[in-house]
């Protein structure tokens, strides 16, 4: 089976056709204008691959009514458009992406996969903020969780390069990009993760805050007068790396602080030490650890901050060797000879994920 994986960001519509083997293809990246996406390279794209008998479609909500793939018909199609109050900067553009290869594609089956489904075995400790029922019950507001397409794809990964079942396994998996978050996998299912009703919270992201005292919101609001726009916009587009080291690039923080720069010595030092904490409270959500992968870009391509992690859990025997560590490349384990805990880097590969998930499901 051919599979078409679709995944609509904020600005394009990143396509790519995979074979029966799940080898790539072809891959497109379509941008957006006004009026949605340009899809008219794509339809060129597709008269010159082989034809797709699928198609998956990267959704990052799909709220309580999602815990796993679901193939898109007119009613699921209503659902997924109900749940664009939780996430109205990416459920649209999700949405505009499917209507649009629907109309190139209206032949084939078209399946939903969701960032937050691998989350829904989440226990009620785990998911439940303590805030008045009312409010918990008429917003649905609870901890949802996401990146979890890389979070399950990351941590089955792992588990095939130690030659282990998933099912064995504690993985404490760091999905680590522009946006970050962490994931303890327990017998290859959720048990804890960072981020909760909201992609904002959690670890310090390249824009995004991270956790905050909620009451600072409060505070800014009633206090400093600032709007919520005006909040919104600095928690989520002017905080993170950016606030701290006025770059969201990793690369030019890592520079900085090699040069002694305060500021990116700050923020390097601030983006660490969250990191570090979360670590420690997903090993003990975990019950312990037999793995910690790194994923997604700064994952993948900081030797500096995995060096810092292993480091920092030595203690609960994270070796890695340091040569493999500076040289580390796609899929390699980097553990120490011996270590009692090991340690991958692992290639973010959602679309590897949604594919598995959309061959299961038709299967």
């Amino acid at each position: 089976m051919h599979v078409l994986v679709v995944n609509a960001g904020s600005s394009s519509l990143k396509v790519r056709l995979l074979g029966d083997a799940d080898e790539v293809i072809g891959t497109v990246d379509l941008p957006a204008d006004t009026s949605g996406f340009d899809i008219a390279e794509l339809s060129r794209a597709l008269k010159e691959w082989p034809a797709p008998q699928a198609v998956g479609h990267r959704f990052v909500h799909g709220g309580t009514l999602f815990s796993g793939p679901a193939l898109i018909d007119d009613g699921v199609m209503e659902q997924l458009r109900t749940l664009t109050p939780l996430a109205p900067l990416h459920q649209p553009k999700s949405l505009a992406g499917l209507e649009a290869v629907r109309q190139l594609l209206p032949d084939v089956p078209h399946v939903a996969s969701f960032d937050t489904a691998f989350h829904s075995t989440l226990d009620a400790g785990a998911y439940t903020y303590a805030i008045p029922v009312e409010w918990r019950e008429k917003y649905s507001i609870r901890r949802y969780g996401f990146h979890g397409l890389s979070h399950a794809y990351a941590s089955a990964r792992a588990a095939a390069l130690a030659g282990r079942p998933v099912s064995e396994m504690r993985t404490i998996v760091c999905h680590l990009g522009a946006g970050a978050s962490l994931c303890a996998v327990r017998h290859g299912e959720s048990a804890d993760t960072t981020m909760g009703f909201t992609p904002l919270e959690g670890l310090v992201m390249a824009t995004r805050s991270g956790t905050v005292d909620p009451n600072i919101v409060l505070w800014l609001q009633q206090q400093a007068g600032l709007s919520a726009e005006d909040v919104a916009q600095g928690l989520e587009r002017e905080g993170g790396l950016t606030a701290l080291a006025g770059s969201n690039d990793m690369r030019d923080v890592e520079a900085g602080y090699e040069k002694g720069e305060e500021r990116a010595v700050l923020a390097l030092d601030t983006y660490v030490h969250r990191l570090i904490s979360s670590i420690g409270s997903m090993i003990a959500s975990a019950g312990g650890i037999d793995a910690l992968v790194f994923t997604g870009g700064v994952g993948e391509h900081s030797a500096l901050i995995r060096g810092k992690v292993a480091t920092a859990f030595g203690w609960a025997g994270v070796l890695v060797d340091g040569a493999l560590n500076h040289q580390a490349h796609s899929d390699l384990e980097i553990s120490a000879e011996k270590a009692p805990v090991r340690t991958f880097v692992v290639t973010a590969r959602e679309d590897l994920q949604i594919s598995g998930e959309v061959r299961g499901l038709l299967a």
